[in-house]
């Protein structure tokens, strides 16, 4: 249990969904993680009054607004956390670094690579005032993924040579299932490619350390029209699924799928990365196990071994419970917010920034123009690859 003593004020805008996550993440953090900060969970914002009384009842929030300018005028809130569909990432992120907010934005961190700058840039003034600003790309804080950007780095795989990832889950592939926002561009700003796609962009650029400098994409809507609820049907205006080919500044090529149609996948956010001396495996599905291949070993003896992700040595692991006992997807996020609260109490700017959720937004960007454009080569701006032919 945490010793601090000074408090930070959350005010939340959304409650649905990643609310709920958010929300168990912000209760049990100085539980379990010493952070100089504990944070009050001062206000939750949502449009439907009713709605918000309910939900901040349900998940211990003090008081509520239905009107997010307000909560942000707010002087009981310290820090913005934003779990609003992607169109309203920018206005209310924008709104809440200019009033000297922190902020805690959901991903992927806008629906447009213009929105993505503008809450950069906006990110980047407000830091030289103190403030600061993190996208919750919360896969990046599974102890699993974490030990395997420290194997990376480390060396043990050698040269990076392959890099496939897939997210594939299936919870569309009934071509009755209902309209939801996240099936409508202006509201979702794309489909399985932002929903999704932008996880397994960001994990391969964090587990690796390099950047992707270019794709060559295809994108596909499966079922164009969907029930709306009130007996007729709505126009689906993303995409189903999203493939596509990149390459990595440090030379290695990749491999990308995207999917909400993979019948039987429920959740298989997967990372393979191959290397010179080793090659190492992930699936969310297992989100406790590492797979490893030692490269050196006598083809006899050799073969992929399994690490179970649950010694106190293990990044995060060590505040939770005796190994083998195993973590499950809401322990990412009191993870990624003890991160952020030791990062603003130390002065220090958290990870992942608004920059690098730009970087993740430009290759999503050059995935839509190169599919767009029947899957030509498309350069992501500003990087160069070592060893492209």
């Amino acid at each position: 249990m945490s010793t601090a003593t000074e408090t930070i004020g959350i005010g939340m805008v959304g409650h649905a969904f990643m609310g709920a996550v958010h929300s168990h993440a912000w209760r049990s953090v100085h539980r379990f993680f010493t952070p100089p900060l504990i944070p009050r969970l001062a206000v939750l914002g949502g449009r439907d009054e009713v709605r918000a009384k309910a939900a901040a009842e349900r998940f211990g929030w003090e008081d509520v607004e239905t009107d997010w300018r307000a909560l942000i005028a707010r002087d009981d809130v310290d820090l913005v956390d934003i779990c609003t569909p992607g169109d309203s990432h920018a206005e209310i992120a924008i709104a809440a670094l200019e009033a000297g907010k922190h902020v805690l934005c959901e991903k992927p961190l806008a629906n447009t690579l213009a929105e993505a700058e503008a809450m950069a840039e906006a990110a980047a003034k407000a830091r030289a005032n103190g403030v600061r600003s993190m996208v919750a790309f919360n896969y990046r804080r599974v102890p699993a993924l974490a030990h395997a950007r420290k194997l990376v780095a480390s060396g043990a795989l050698g040269e990076i040579r392959h890099v496939r990832s897939v997210y594939l889950q299936d919870w569309l592939s009934d071509a009755q299932a209902p309209m939801t926002w996240r099936l409508h561009k202006d509201k979702a700003g794309s489909g399985a490619l932002g929903d999704l796609g932008a996880h397994i962009v960001d994990a391969a650029q964090f587990v690796t350390g390099d950047t992707i400098t270019g794709v060559s994409a295809l994108t596909n809507t499966f079922v164009k029209e969907r029930p709306d609820g009130d007996g007729g049907t709505g126009q689906v205006t993303v995409d189903d699924t999203a493939l596509f080919l990149g390459r990595f500044t440090g030379g290695a090529v990749a491999s990308f799928e995207a999917t909400r149609f993979a019948l039987g996948r429920k959740n298989a956010m997967r990372l393979e990365i191959n290397g010179s001396k080793a090659s190492l495996a992930f699936d969310f599905e297992s989100m406790n196990e590492l797979s490893f291949f030692d490269g050196g070993q006598p083809p006899t003896e050799a073969g992929f071994r399994r690490i179970l992700v649950t010694e106190p040595e293990h990044p995060y692991v060590g505040v939770w419970w005796p190994p083998g006992h195993l973590l499950g997807y809401e322990h990412t996020f009191t993870n990624e917010v003890a991160d952020l609260l030791t990062a603003i109490g130390e002065g220090k700017d958290p990870e992942p920034s608004f920059e690098d959720g730009l970087r993740v937004q430009q290759v999503l960007d050059a995935v839509e123009r190169s599919a767009s454009d029947e899957a030509r080569w498309t350069t992501v701006p500003g990087v160069t690859v070592k060893g492209s032919n």
